[in-house]
C-alpha cells in the first residue's frame, strides 16, 4: 500500500534514489497522487518499474545539466545516498559529490524550480545529550564518516541560499515496509530470538516511512520551509528494548531475550571491514557504524516541523511494526 499524501504534488518531479527504501515509497506516493515522476538511475542500472526513468552519471555535471534542461522539473527530491562504506571517500562520493553536482546543474540550467528537497539525517548533528532531544538550533557535531558526509552535503545545499529554493529534511530512524536493516530484528524474532548488543536501554527517535514521505512532500510545498531544515520523528523517545518489544509483538510469537555485551559491536564492525577488504562488498556493520551504535541516545524533536508545515505523526511503533511485518510476509521476506 502506498503512502497517502496530504498534499499531492501537481507537475513534474525528479526523484533520486528511487530504487531505495525511502525513495521508492516516495516515488510510488507521488505517482499515486498524479505527479509526473522521473526517477534518476545510474548508467547501466535497471529502469524504474514505475514512472519514467532518466540515466545520469552523478559524477558528470554535464550529464545532469542535460537532464535538467530537458526535463525542467517543478520539484527535485534528492533521496539517494550512501549508508555503507569504510573510508570517508566512500561516503563523500555517495553523499557529497552527487549533491554538489545536482545543485550546480540546477543552478546552471533550471534555477526556476519550485523546490530542491534534500534528505539528510539526524547523524549530521550527532547524538543527543541524554534525554534532551536534538533541535535545529543546536550546533552540528557529527561523530563519524556518514554523519560528516551528510553535514557536508547539507552545507553544500545551504551555500545556494538565494540562488536555489531548498529545504532539508533530517529523519531519525526510519522503519516500515521494505526496510532492510530493521528487518534483521523481525527475522530474528520470527526465529524466536530477541537479541541486544548492549543497547537495550539506549534511546532513539523513529519515524514510520509513510509519515516521512508525506512530510517530505508537504514541506516541499510550504513557503515557510524555504531555506530551512527539519528533524522528523514520531515524538516518542523509545528505548531499543521498547522498539524490539513492538517487533516481537508484531511477529506474534514468544522470543528469548539475549543480551550480549556492547564490545561485541566494534569487534563485529572490524570483522565486517575485513570481509569488505577481501570481497570488496561494503557492509552496513563496520567500525564507523559501531561508533553510531555506541552512543547512548539519538533523539530529536519534530516541534519545528509541526509549527512550520503542520507535521503530525499518524503511525506509531505498535502499528508501524505490525504493518511492516505484514509486508515482509506478503512479499516473501519472512
Amino acid at each position: 500500500m502506498n503512502a497517502v499524501l496530504s498534499q499531492p504534488v501537481q507537475g513534474k518531479v525528479v526523484v533520486t534514489g528511487a530504487s531505495g527504501f525511502i525513495g521508492s515509497r516516495l516515488r510510488d506516493a507521488l505517482l499515486a497522487g498524479g505527479a509526473d515522476v522521473v526517477s534518476l538511475v545510474r548508467p547501466r542500472s535497471p529502469a524504474s518499474k514505475l514512472g519514467r526513468t532518466a540515466a545520469v552519471d552523478y559524477g558528470d555535471v554535464d550529464s545532469l545539466r542535460a537532464m535538467f534542461e530537458r526535463e525542467r522539473p517543478d520539484y527535485v527530491f534528492h533521496v539517494a545516498g550512501a549508508t555503507k562504506g569504510v573510508s570517508y571517500q566512500d561516503f563523500h562520493g555517495g553523499n557529497v559529490l552527487p549533491t554538489v553536482n545536482l545543485l550546480q546543474a540546477l543552478h546552471d540550467k533550471h534555477p526556476a524550480l519550485k523546490r530542491f528537497v534534500h534528505i539528510s539525517s539526524l547523524a549530521s548533528y550527532g547524538p543527543s545529550a541524554g534525554s534532551v532531544p536534538r533541535r535545529e538550533a543546536d550546533p552540528r557535531a557529527p561523530l563519524e564518516f556518514y554523519g560528516r558526509s551528510k553535514l557536508e552535503a547539507e552545507q553544500a545545499v545551504e551555500s545556494y541560499e538565494a540562488k536555489l529554493p531548498w529545504t532539508i529534511i533530517r529523519p531519525s530512524v526510519v522503519y516500515g515496509p521494505g526496510e532492510a536493516d530493521m528487518f534483521t530484528l523481525f527475522k530474528a524474532a520470527k526465529g524466536g530470538l530477541n537479541l541486544f548488543y548492549g543497547n537495550r536501554e539506549k534511546r532513539a527517535s523513529a519515524i514510520y516511512a509513510d509519515d516521512l514521505v508525506d512530510a517530505i512532500v508537504t514541506a516541499a510545498q510550504s513557503e515557510r520551509t524555504l531555506s530551512r531544515g527539519y528533524f522528523l520523528c514520531d515524538g516518542v523517545p523509545y528505548t531499543w528494548g521498547e522498539i524490539q518489544g513492538h517487533i516481537v509483538r508484531a511477529v506474534g510469537r514468544p522470543a528469548f531475550n539475549l543480551s550480549l555485551p556492547g564490545f561485541v559491536v566494534p569487534l563485529a564492525g572490524r570483522a565486517g571491514e575485513l570481509l569488505t577488504a577481501f570481497d570488496k562488498k561494503p557492509r552496513l556493520l563496520n567500525r564507523q557504524k559501531a561508533i553510531l551504535d555506541a552512543q547512548q541516545a539519538w533523539l530529536c524533536t519534530h516541534e519545528s516541523a509541526a509549527q512550520d508545515f503542520g507535521y503530525k505523526p499518524r503511525v506509531f511503533m505498535a502499528e508501524g511494526t505490525r504493518r511492516a511485518y505484514e509486508w515482509y510476509k506478503a512479499n516473501g521476506w519472512l
